[in-house]
Parts: structure tokens; C-alpha cells; sequence
């Protein structure tokens, strides 16, 4: 899948150029006749087949375009920074599963530090590795990965969320007893390895965030948000609906 703006996409050719015409061209050395799918990442996902191919630059003719409202309930989670490589597996996981929002949260006890150019630098490293991800699952909406958090930013995401979850594995009921919005958010808070703090915990409950625990088991940080929104995306109806509308 490709990237396209969302006013090409609404004509009958679709030429790309940049990044995303010379990946097309050069490393998936897509030539004429063969098909591919094309997307502005807001739902808009179209078929097309290729018309010409020459350097950077493909030419694509549009078959058939579908769009597809935004998925609700929306799923979110506010990842605490898991260290090395596990921050982009974590951001990779969930947007193959399919969060709609990644919230990288600063909290406590975490043993990664993001300051100044340091926290640019890995904030692109995790929106790049969900864009391609997206892709890879080809995705009509593609999540957003937002600018990190503190407590206070945390706690205001849960006051507006429909339903906040700490994943605690101490938690007195599982994630399977929630009664699930139809729509709104549905945030998810994941600790660090060293878990949350009883002041973190406290913050939240009272910012009205309820805790759950997921199984028997305590999974590592980068993969508690994948498979608790898995649970979430099959419990609340999204998996299983139909991906094509208004087909055209």
C-alpha cells in the first residue's frame, strides 16, 4: 500500500512522486499492468493499476475507491517508554492490531529518559514505524502517534476518554468485565517495567480511570497495549465489520 493526498485520489490517475513514487519504482519495481493499493490514510483506501513507470514516478489508473467512516469505538493507548528497540516494536504491534492512537507517556519509573533533541529523534523513530506498519497492514485510517505526555497531559486523556483502563496485573477484576462504550475513546494506560507508581495510580483513578488486569500473566510493557486492544477490538464489535463502504 501507498500513500497518496486525499485530492489525487478522487480522480481517475494518481501519479506519485517523492518518498513514496520512488519506493513504488525502485524497490517494489512495480511496472504497467500490475496492481497496487493506494490510500490518504483518512479512510480513503482506492484500487488502482499501473499505467506507466519511469525513475521515481508512477502513473496509476484508479479501478474502484471504497472509504470507511472512522472506526468506533476508537481505540487509544498511553504507552509508558519501554527501553531500546521494544519502543518501536510496541508502536509496531499496535498498529497492526489496530489502535487508533499511541500516546507515549513519560511516567515515572520509566528507564527512558526523552529530553530535547533526543525526544524528537525517537518520536519520529515511532511514527515512522506506524506509518510503515499501516501500510504493511494496509490500512485505511492510519493511527496517530501523539506528542509525549506527563501525569497531568495523561490524567486530562482520561478525563475525556469514555473509558480509561489501567492494565495492572494486581487489578481486582479483568479487562473481560468492562461494560465497553459503543463510541467515544477507549484509553488504555500501559506502565513501565517497573510498573506505576501508587502517586500515578492515584492520579488517575481519581482523574476516573478504572484498573483491569489482562490474565494470569504479566506481560512485558511493549506488549501489553497490542494484546489488550485486541481484546478490545474483538469485544466492542470492530473486528469482524465489514472494511468496504460506499464503494464507487
Amino acid at each position: 500500500m501507498f500513500i497518496a493526498a486525499a485530492a489525487d485520489l478522487r480522480g481517475g490517475t494518481v501519479v506519485l512522486t517523492g518518498p513514496e513514487g520512488r519506493h513504488a519504482a525502485t524497490v517494489r519495481r512495480l511496472a504497467p499492468g500490475e496492481r497496487a493499493m493506494l490510500t490518504d490514510a483518512a479512510g480513503t483506501v482506492a484500487e488502482c493499476m499501473v499505467s506507466s513507470a519511469s525513475g521515481g514516478t508512477v502513473e496509476f489508473t484508479v479501478l474502484e475507491r471504497r472509504t470507511e467512516p472512522a472506526p468506533q469505538p476508537a481505540i487509544a493507548v498511553a504507552q509508558a517508554l519501554p527501553k531500546g528497540d521494544r519502543a518501536e516494536l510496541a508502536a509496531e504491534l499496535m498498529t497492526e492490531v489496530g489502535v487508533d492512537l499511541i500516546v507515549p507517556w513519560q511516567a515515572r519509573r520509566c528507564v527512558v529518559q526523552w529530553h530535547g533533541e533526543r525526544a524528537g529523534r525517537a518520536l519520529e523513530r515511532w511514527r515512522k514505524t506506524a506509518r510503515e506498519a499501516a501500510k504493511q497492514s494496509r490500512r485505511a485510517w492510519f493511527p496517530e502517534v501523539a506528542e509525549p505526555v506527563s501525569l497531568p497531559g495523561l490524567a486530562g486523556l482520561v478525563t475525556a476518554a469514555s473509558l480509561a483502563v489501567i492494565l495492572d496485573p494486581d487489578a481486582p477484576g479483568p479487562l473481560s468485565d468492562l461494560s465497553l462504550p459503543a463510541a467515544g475513546q477507549i484509553l488504555l494506560i500501559v506502565g513501565p517495567e517497573g510498573g506505576i507508581s501508587p502517586e500515578e495510580s492515584a492520579r488517575l483513578t481519581q482523574a476516573g480511570a478504572v484498573g483491569a488486569r489482562l490474565g494470569p500473566g504479566i506481560l512485558r510493557t511493549s506488549t501489553a497495549g497490542a494484546v489488550a486492544a485486541a481484546f478490545l477490538l474483538s469485544a466492542s464489535g470492530r473486528w469482524g465489520q465489514a472494511n468496504q463502504t460506499n464503494l464507487r
